[in-house]
């Protein structure tokens, strides 16, 4: 029994070192972000200027919320402040639809928790980590700082893809229901990596669409490019859920790893179908 003991008081320091060492990733590539966006704003008009400067008091009030409704953590405010002063000081609208997708998670994290709880698969206490939030939003950030062609349309597929697989994952393992592996269609747990269900697949598509709308209303895309903004959010997704039964669940990737393939798969497909 106290080999049982020690043996998994050594697993749980390792997860830890693990998280502690991907935390400081997530950090430094929160920080290169912002250098290239500065950079990149560095020469630009006084309006520019001051645009940058009401992003930094906007995102930092963001983070500030974020981390008192336990959204995130301490790291994750500072990875998710970034992020939000990267979208806000190019395009204040794309600042307003991360403010939504998080509002989506946030719900979807808290929906059935006590369910949750039960099955050990609830969002920590202390909110998302500095790596979980570079994971989901990362790669959003990076194409907005970059600002390819079709910028918007690529990031908002990003945006989509965190807010449906995020929702599909903490609403399957809410309410109850048959949950599938994707590679197998064999009945799993809920919460199992690469574990889909019917709940879960419908608050996919309903916080892409959600996303979608925003977009469009605000018109950071034409409406005939919100279907595709859904679908490749929806995809995206789905290719999370397959890299999770494929990798995730053998240790061959971690769950970070896995959200940020899947971002940028979806960013793929939505640049596939331009």
């Amino acid at each position: 029994m106290k080999q049982r003991v020690t043996g998994l008081k050594e697993k749980t320091l390792s997860r830890n070192r693990k998280s502690s060492v991907a935390d400081v990733v997530g950090l430094f590539s929160a920080a290169l972000l912002v250098c290239i966006d500065l950079f990149r704003h560095a020469n630009g008009p006084a309006a520019q200027k001051r645009r940058m400067l009401l992003a930094l008091v906007i995102t930092t009030a963001f983070a500030f919320v974020a981390w008192l409704a336990r959204g995130v953590d301490g790291g994750g405010a500072l990875a998710g402040s970034s992020i939000a002063f990267v979208l806000a000081s190019h395009d204040l609208r794309m600042f307003w639809v991360l403010l939504l997708v998080f509002a989506v998670t946030l719900l979807a994290t808290r929906a059935g928790k006590s369910r949750k709880e039960q099955l050990h698969t609830a969002e920590a206490s202390r909110g998302r980590s500095a790596s979980q939030v570079m994971a989901n939003l990362g790669v959003a950030a990076l194409i907005v700082s970059l600002g390819p062609q079709a910028w918007p349309l690529l990031a908002l597929a990003a945006l989509a893809e965190a807010a449906a697989d995020t929702s599909s994952s903490e609403i399957g393992m809410a309410f109850s229901g048959r949950t599938l592996l994707l590679t197998t269609w064999k009945p799993v747990e809920p919460g199992v990596d690469g574990g889909v269900s019917l709940k879960g697949t419908l608050a996919a598509i309903l916080a892409a669409s959600v996303i979608a709308t925003a977009a469009v209303t605000m018109q950071l895309v034409p409406i005939h490019q919100a279907a595709l903004v859904v679908l490749a959010g929806v995809l995206g997704s789905l290719v999370d859920s397959l890299f999770g039964a494929l990798m995730e669940r053998r240790g061959l990737l971690s769950n970070d790893l896995v959200n940020l393939l899947s971002t940028a798969a979806a960013v793929g497909l939505a640049w596939i179908g331009l």
